[in-house]
């Protein structure tokens, strides 16, 4: 995978167990947080998606989870968008600290209409941006 994009993270107390391993259901956290900072660069990101009455639901989500993170370790989390079809795309991820790889994981997306949760097309907008991000 070719990852144009990557935004930082730091492990923080809450986020670990009794021995200081972050925990599993972070690392899902983690990606939330890359897919809205990789969305962020254009036109509005999330929020503009949003104001347009649409909304980009998680339909699916995995993880495999390589080597542990612990407290205040300074992770960073990199990201691409592709397989955009109709109301659908895909998000994949991985986690690094300094070049070691800790998990890598996918989530699929789906754009509907934020009042009838009706499945609807990404944005021609954010479809040119992405394209345009990933090529």
């Amino acid at each position: 995978m070719d990852f144009r994009f990557a935004t930082e993270v730091r492990v923080r107390f809450a986020e670990t167990d009794a021995q200081g391993v972050a925990h599993h259901a972070v690392y899902l956290v983690w990606f939330e947080v890359a897919r809205i900072d990789y969305l962020a660069r254009f036109r509005g990101g999330y929020p503009e998606l949003r104001a347009e009455g649409i909304e980009a639901l998680t339909t699916e989500a995995h993880v495999s989870y390589l080597a542990p993170a612990r407290f205040d370790d300074r992770l960073t989390v990199l990201c691409a968008c592709g397989e955009l079809r109709g109301a659908r795309f895909r998000f994949d991820y991985l986690v690094e600290r300094n070049g070691e790889r800790l998990a890598e994981g996918w989530s699929h997306h789906a754009c509907v209409d934020a009042v009838t949760h009706r499945p609807t097309r990404v944005p021609a907008w954010l479809l040119e941006e992405i394209a345009s991000a990933e090529s």
